[in-house]
């Protein structure tokens, strides 16, 4: 037996395949690598491809405030710190319900979790996750040099709906006001129930494997996102059928609604304006893409609590984007297909070269 394999000194549990494990489960040294390296070899072919849009548009990649990169990935890592605590803090008390050596038993909690491996691991997954990020989020800018296929995405709406507008079926059905409130509240929460899947993922998951899934997913939906911004470029019901939108109650998404169009404008009008960036692209939706990773993720996990919340929460996503006209019908259902092959990716990418889905190794 190898060093790598040697079993650890503290107590063993078993998973749902009968195998023996730590409660760290570290991969192998020869595991960590080939997941390193993989994930690292996509975000650099990743980068070449957005390197080799960003010559063709002549504009630099941009970080915006920080928003796409630095000051997120700052932002992740201050939340993984404080979940990876409080974890420690939980597991402590859980194994010894007094304050008696407290301090000493949770350092050895954190020890036996986050190993040097562990730890390099969940360093390089999550700044490859968003070496990743951002480079979609300037290829999705970028978009807006394509001609737009709204009219197309307009009259398939409506012929799937035997004539109406979905958005104004759904204005009928749930109103114009306090509906508009709460999906606008559901709609805004994406970004943060994003982050916390990813971070919470990595710092909460006691294997490593099952980390990896949720970040390849998320890469793989970044990645195939904006394949589908490219093959079918598109602005939204909201910016092509304005007019079916007016009697919405204000609200924070109507509110980003007015100021994409702004921004998008500037950058046809300025792209070299170092504050040129756009952040409006309506084929697929990844607001449903991503939720539907979250939820299948969970389902994958077994977490039944949290499949059944990410379940209700995924359909009043797919409705928000409907009711605000930020998505087309199609949108939202190459959104499911997205999350399907993101996660189908995902499990391939990290139990490769065993195809067995069972394998918990």
């Amino acid at each position: 037996m190898s060093a790598d394999e040697q079993v650890r000194p503290f107590p063993e549990r078993q998973d749902r395949t009968g195998v023996r494990r730590t409660p760290s489960d570290e991969l192998s040294r020869r595991d960590a690598v080939r997941l390193t390296v993989v994930l690292w070899s996509i975000a650099a072919v990743f980068a070449l491809i957005t390197f080799a849009r960003s010559q063709q548009v002549d504009i630099p990649l941009r970080d915006p405030d920080g928003r796409m990169f630095s000051g997120r990935l700052q932002s992740a890592f201050l939340l993984g710190l404080a979940l990876v605590a409080a974890d420690a803090v939980v597991r402590t008390l859980w194994r010894d319900r007094t304050a008696r050596g407290f301090f000493p038993g949770a350092l050895r909690t954190l020890r036996e979790r986050w190993t040097l491996r562990r730890t390099a691991l969940a360093v390089s997954g999550l700044v490859g996750y968003h070496v990743v990020y951002v480079c979609y989020r300037n290829l999705k800018s970028w978009d807006a040099f394509n001609t737009d296929r709204d009219r197309q995405l307009l009259d398939f709406d409506r012929t799937l709906f035997l004539g109406h507008s979905p958005a104004e079926l759904l204005h009928s059905l749930l109103g114009t006001g306090g509906a508009a409130s709460v999906l606008a509240s559901c709609y805004e929460s994406f970004v943060y129930v994003v982050v916390a899947a990813v971070v919470g993922s990595v710092a909460l998951l006691p294997r490593v494997k099952d980390f990896y899934v949720m970040l390849f997913a998320g890469v793989w939906v970044w990645i195939l996102g904006v394949a589908s911004y490219y093959l079918v470029p598109s602005l939204g019901p909201f910016a092509s059928a304005p007019q079916e939108f007016v009697k919405l109650r204000a609200t924070g998404v109507t509110a980003s609604q007015a100021e994409y169009l702004v921004d998008r404008a500037h950058l046809l009008a300025s792209p070299g304006s170092p504050d040129a960036f756009a952040s409006i692209s309506a084929f697929a939706s990844l607001h449903t893409a991503f939720t539907c990773v979250i939820l299948l993720v969970a389902l994958y996990l077994r977490m039944r609590l949290l499949s059944i919340v990410m379940a209700v929460y995924l359909v009043l996503v797919m409705v928000a984007t409907i009711y605000f006209g930020m998505h087309f019908v199609i949108d939202d259902v190459a959104g499911v297909v997205i999350a399907l092959a993101a996660v189908t990716f995902a499990r391939l990418t990290v139990h490769w070269p065993r195809l067995d889905f069972r394998d918990e190794g």
